[in-house]
């Protein structure tokens, strides 16, 4: 660890409350991952069952689970991330479709949002603060543009906020673990996702990850 990341508070175990836990899916979208999407990031389907895993039992124990959707409207004049990025996930088309393998149910909740981040301009707060949530479970796609914005976001508004890192992939290993050091050291606790089920089911504290 570096000597600047290495000022830290001591420890506490996060134990989780399904009742005040929402899981944030960011970004399982067809554009991003299926084969002749926009911008495919290759490796998706590692990703499925730890995010089912997960998804599956918080809603089972009460949570709440929100699939953010990125959905930009077509005709803009300008859209600020097509300035940097192919234009992708235009709204009403298939490249904005959440995976089929992903699980999904009624009383889940979409997002849609047209930035990087789940909460800019979006609901997305608001409707955490409804369903009297504090803790968030962050993952999806990509760690280090979406998914790291979503969770600075989710910090800088006031949750605790959770990456598991088998759920979450970046555009190259140097992005993921450089992405998951700054959030284990400066945003959030990163783990993985059976140690989220284990604390979703018996109560036990979230093992946390020591990124090097």
């Amino acid at each position: 660890m570096d000597e600047f990341s290495a000022h830290r508070s001591q420890k506490t175990g996060i134990v989780l409350n399904p009742a005040s836990t929402a899981v944030l899916v960011v970004d399982m979208l067809a554009d991003f991952c299926l084969p002749g999407g926009k911008m495919v990031l290759p490796g998706y389907e590692k990703l499925l069952g730890p995010q089912n895993d997960v998804i599956r039992t918080l809603r089972a124990a009460g949570g709440t689970v929100i699939y953010i959707v990125d959905a930009h409207r077509p005709q803009l004049r300008r859209d600020r991330e097509f300035l940097k990025r192919t234009p992708h996930c235009i709204e009403g088309t298939p490249g904005c479709d959440i995976v089929p393998e992903l699980d999904r149910a009624p009383s889940d909740i979409v997002v849609l949002k047209r930035r990087f981040s789940g909460f800019f301009n979006t609901d997305l707060d608001l409707t955490l603060r409804d369903m009297m949530v504090d803790t968030v479970i962050v993952m999806g796609v990509v760690t280090n543009i979406c998914v790291r914005s979503t969770v600075h976001d989710a910090f800088f508004q006031g949750y605790r906020v959770i990456v598991p890192q088998d759920c979450c992939a970046a555009t190259g290993p140097r992005e993921q673990v450089s992405t998951l050091y700054d959030i284990s050291t400066h945003f959030g606790v990163v783990s993985d996702a059976d140690s989220i089920v284990a604390s979703l089911r018996e109560g036990k504290p979230v093992t946390e990850y020591e990124i090097d």
